[in-house]
């Protein structure tokens, strides 16, 4: 609560609103009993369930649209549905639009693209959508929905006028100041679709932080996410910092990181209870008030490697950009993507997995492939293709709703639609996920980037 309330003092400095409600996209999951008789549940299940919150949402001005039903609903698609009802029916009220992290604004936006004419039809009518099942949802989204046919006319105007949906947050809700979630790491590659829905609205990254403790403050909002940086809050909790160019040597503390070199974070609770490398490497933007300020790369471990290559989760969201620069020249778009190597064959390739968001010419999907390809720039990675030291990369292509199942599987497994991350490497013994991506290919094309390499290559004996 503490990060909560300092990140928005910062945030209400650049971007003041006034009284109102924000329309949070925010799940809770199932909670469980261990053997000891503990409650165990996601940490942001436990945040949302706490009246700490409840009361520091109504302090920071951030009261969610959505009663409790709708947060903790078991169903996440029902509790979707009555979200971005509930957000119209306060559409006047909206002064934030948020998630925990990008990909879930994403995805509410792209099934409001495919309900929005049955949301008209609740409010013009009054009647909550014959989807919504779960009877204590229904009952409290009723209690909200009274017959509004002005209400819903507008909507379907506005709706009616965009073109692609660019910009519908700002149209439909008029009084927001921003959108705000997690906007950094492995959300990147979802930001270009959230600033067409945002429009001219600021895109603001939240607090970084994990479930085994947060870390720092967003106190520079006016930042675009790709650049923030995070204030270590050094009363939260003890931290310490493994130099990256030195992994062997011993945490340095806050006082002796170096600006602009590179760090993996260490936690430790002031309970003492444990001390957690977090897995993500940080860089060190500058110093404000003698605390550091991180600004976060990616995670530590290795995404892709075969041979004497290492590519991580950067490099792989690197290479599908600048493939997807190809597709928006063709108005083309992809929705999600993973990857995997395989090594079945004596030489082994990486494999890229995409989901579109429409069918793209058998040419275009080709040159993609090729720019993935030629987009590795490690050096081991080029020397070995150039080499034949490791096989062409593959593209396959998956039909549409393919990354929602793996979605659904997680969240059947317990955890939080709030705290989903798309797995941005699958490997086979991941049995249940690599079915559902295997099952769902419908094309596959091979890198031609260094046929001529492997060629010359292959002649002279290697």
């Amino acid at each position: 609560m503490q990060i909560y309330r300092t990140s928005f003092a910062f945030r209400n400095r650049e971007y003041p609103i006034g009284s109102g409600k924000a329309l949070q996209f925010i799940y809770g999951s199932k909670q469980a009993k261990t053997k000891g008789g503990l409650t165990a549940t996601t940490a942001t299940t436990n945040v949302y369930r706490s009246e700490q919150f409840k009361h520091t949402m109504e302090d920071i001005r951030s009261q969610c649209c959505s009663p409790d039903e709708v947060i903790f609903g078991p169903d996440c698609r029902q509790s979707l549905y009555c979200h971005l009802l509930c957000g119209l029916i306060c559409s006047d009220e909206v002064q934030i639009v948020s998630s925990t992290f990008a990909h879930s604004l994403v995805h509410a936006f792209r099934t409001f693209e495919q309900v929005w004419e049955e949301l008209c039809r609740d409010i013009r009518e009054g009647v909550l959508s014959s989807r919504v099942t779960v009877p204590a949802m229904r009952a409290a989204v009723s209690k909200l929905l009274s017959p509004n046919p002005g209400l819903a006319d507008s909507i379907h105007s506005k709706c009616s006028r965009l073109s692609d949906w660019c910009g519908v947050i700002p149209e439909l809700w008029p009084n927001a100041k921003y959108v705000y979630g997690i906007m950094t790491g492995s959300m990147e590659p979802y930001l270009n679709k959230l600033r067409h829905y945002a429009g001219g609205l600021p895109l603001m990254s939240a607090d970084y932080g994990s479930s085994e403790g947060w870390i720092g403050a967003n106190v520079n909002p006016s930042l675009p996410p790709e650049q923030a940086t995070f204030a270590v809050l050094p009363n939260i909790g003890y931290y310490e910092f493994i130099p990256l160019e030195r992994p062997e040597a011993r945490p340095v503390g806050l006082t002796q990181v170096e600006v602009g070199k590179q760090y993996e974070v260490v936690v430790t609770n002031f309970s003492g209870l444990y001390r957690y490398r977090l897995g993500d490497i940080v860089r060190i933007a500058g110093f404000r008030n003698s605390t550091p300020e991180l600004q976060f790369v990616c995670r530590s471990g290795l995404t892709l490697s075969i041979n004497i290559d290492k590519n991580t989760e950067k490099d792989l969201q690197l290479a599908v950009e600048a493939a997807g620069r190809l597709l928006a020249e063709e108005r083309l778009e992809v929705v999600d993507f993973t990857s995997h190597v395989d090594a079945s064959t004596e030489i082994g390739h990486y494999v890229v997995f995409w989901e579109l968001c429409s069918e793209a010419a058998e040419g275009v999907l080709r040159g993609c492939c090729n720019r993935m390809d030629l987009s590795f720039v490690d050096a081991g990675y080029v020397g070995s293709r150039k080499a034949g030291a490791i096989g062409a990369l593959e593209l396959r292509v998956v039909r549409r709703g393919t990354f929602q199942q793996i979605s659904d599987h997680y969240i059947r497994l317990g955890g939080a639609m709030s705290q989903f991350k798309t797995p941005r490497y699958v490997a086979a013994s991941n049995a249940e996920v690599w079915q559902i991506l295997c099952g769902n290919v419908t094309a596959c094309y091979f890198s031609t980037a260094y046929s001529s390499h492997v060629r010359r290559a292959c002649r002279g004996g290697i």
